[in-house]
């Protein structure tokens, strides 16, 4: 008896997950908090005294292009900081991370929890077995109870190399702070205050 609860509850927590997860807002521009998959906000490292390792990590729901603007606008923000003009980005990248969440449903397998329930399975020539299941899922190997869902998330990185005075022109690599901070700037979401 104590299996079924157990699996009450892993279901029940599953769902309340996904629950969160669809009511879930785009990752604020504030600093980092988390760790591993769940780490969002921007960080910085530094590297010499004008050069930065700099990272904008969003949530699930928080697009491309919103976590390389927030990376781009960090980086002006921090060269401002430090009293520079203008900085190059020595080197970019963006990486999409996936995770893979398998939740049981009610049913589990052969419905009502494992326990009791007309499922029946069979064995389908190129198929394998597989269960047929009136009431919790139809046909299929995976059927009845596992909902499988992929989960991603962006987190651009950049190393910058900060500088004083005009920007050379044929450097395409370059950008004034000032005019990232203020082009980019009205469109940074940052967190409600309290």
């Amino acid at each position: 008896m104590m299996h079924l609860g157990r699996k009450a509850m892993i279901a029940a927590m599953a769902a309340s997950t996904l629950m969160v997860a669809g009511c879930a807002t785009e990752t604020t521009y504030r600093p980092a908090t988390g760790q591993g998959f769940n780490r969002t906000g921007y960080s910085e490292r530094r590297i010499e005294p004008d050069r930065f390792i700099v990272s904008f990590a969003g949530n699930s729901v928080t697009s491309r292009d919103t976590v390389e603007r927030y990376l781009l606008f960090r980086a002006a923000e921090l060269t401002l900081q430090n009293g520079f003009d203008y900085f190059v980005m020595a080197n970019r990248d963006t990486d999409r991370q996936s995770q893979v969440y398998t939740t049981p449903g009610i049913g589990g397998f052969g419905g009502f929890g494992g326990y009791w329930g007309p499922a029946w399975r069979y064995y389908g020539r190129g198929f394998g077995w597989r269960t047929w299941d009136p009431w919790f899922g139809g046909f299929g190997p995976w059927d009845n109870g596992f909902d499988i869902r992929q989960i991603d998330r962006y987190e651009a990185t950049a190393e910058i190399v900060m500088r004083h005075g005009p920007i050379p022109r044929d450097n395409l690599r370059a950008f004034n702070a000032r005019s990232v901070v203020d082009t980019i700037g009205p469109s940074v979401v940052l967190p409600k205050a309290n």
